[in-house]
């Protein structure tokens, strides 16, 4: 009996506390009601905010450029395709690395400093005058405004194509500016492999410029093409260099041999046959053109050898979709600036009016 009279009562003083809650709620409202002059107020205000916020934003250029890398060395034979099914099973035997410059690395050299200013370094014509992506970055987005008052800045130019280690401290400090805001975190650069089973990556670029994001998007894939196959194929060119080197050097010596046989035959002509001193120029000559024959014959192999070996060692970097003019263009909407900006003031406005209330009731308590 006891007990049935405890739930009784706890019934009751919930139903007392919801009512309550109800009571409040509707004092609330009442109030915000009261006071609908300084909320609309608010919202007005907010939503002429917005509205001018759209105006004022400049519109972003997304340009986005696709390739894929096809290496013949990743080919790997009978232990590509086991491992392969290892990995379509779950398998993992560490071996997904794939090299210094494949998957997540390759990325990250997209977005390394070296990679990003020697992209800024590349020129591109606006209204016939030539000049570097870097200087032209900062004259749209009059980043020079104020540097003709800096004696130490007013002269700095970024030519195209410069020799980097010629600059000076403050052209290094301002190419560390433009990687930071290009490559940064939230910068003008992003690099993103679609899937991690396929081999194709994308570049994305957003600026205010449209020229510019596409330019730029067309110099990052440019120099990582470049730098990517230097790289990969450094040992295979460096031994074809070797070995052209030795072939030229080889085939001279036989062409001056040939000459110093017949010019050794010019002298001993009519000579009598007796005479067999006169004669050991030219067998010397002609010993010297049978060796190096053979010697350059062997080479001439090695050399043909290496070239295959140089074609096979270089990855192919095929473009799939390049950024084309006009590019895609975002920009604040100002219906969504207006409705956005009116609801966080109104908002705002309704929060500080609620603590205000409740602040003067603490200090009247």
């Amino acid at each position: 009996m006891q007990q049935n009279n405890n739930d009784i009562q706890n019934i009751e003083q919930d139903e007392i506390s919801l009512k309550e809650l109800i009571l409040k709620i509707k004092d609330w409202y009442r109030f915000l009601l009261s006071k609908w002059v300084v909320l609309v107020a608010a919202g007005i205000i907010g939503g002429a905010i917005g509205v001018g916020y759209a105006f004022m934003q400049k519109p972003t250029y997304t340009a986005n450029l696709s390739f894929a890398l096809e290496d013949e060395k990743q080919g790997g034979g009978g232990l590509s395709g086991a491992l392969g099914l290892a990995s379509s099973l779950g398998i993992d035997l560490g071996t997904s690395a794939g090299g210094a410059f494949s998957g997540a690395n390759l990325i990250e050299l997209m977005k390394s400093r070296k990679i990003v200013e020697k992209a800024l370094l590349n020129p591109i014509t606006v209204n016939g005058k030539t000049q570097s992506l870097a200087q032209y970055f900062i004259n749209f987005n009059e980043l020079n405004k104020n540097w003709s008052q800096n004696s130490a800045l007013k002269n700095i130019v970024f030519e195209v194509d410069a020799d980097r280690s010629n600059y000076t401290l403050q052209q290094d400090s301002i190419l560390g500016n433009l990687y930071s805001s290009i490559a940064g975190a939230n910068g003008l650069l992003s690099v993103a492999q679609k899937d991690k089973k396929i081999s194709i990556i994308n570049i994305e670029v957003k600026s205010s410029n449209e020229l510019f994001s596409k330019t730029f998007t067309e110099s990052i894939a440019k120099e990582v093409s470049g730098y990517y196959i230097e790289i990969k194929s450094k040992k295979a060119r460096q031994n074809m260099e070797i070995l052209q080197h030795q072939t030229d050097s080889i085939r001279a010596e036989l062409n001056g041999a040939i000459t110093g046989v017949a010019s050794a035959a010019d002298n001993t002509f009519g000579l009598n046959p007796a005479m067999l001193v006169r004669k050991t120029p030219g067998t010397r000559r002609q010993v010297d053109v049978q060796a190096n024959t053979a010697i350059l014959t062997q080479l001439v192999t090695n050399l043909e050898m290496a070239k295959v070996s140089l074609r096979k060692e270089t990855p192919l970097i095929q473009v799939i979709d390049k950024p084309i003019l006009p590019l895609k263009k975002e920009k604040v909407g100002k219906l969504r600036s207006l409705i956005l900006g009116g609801f966080l003031a109104g908002f705002l406005t309704a929060l500080v009016l609620v603590f205000k209330k409740l602040f003067a009731g603490i200090l009247a308590n």
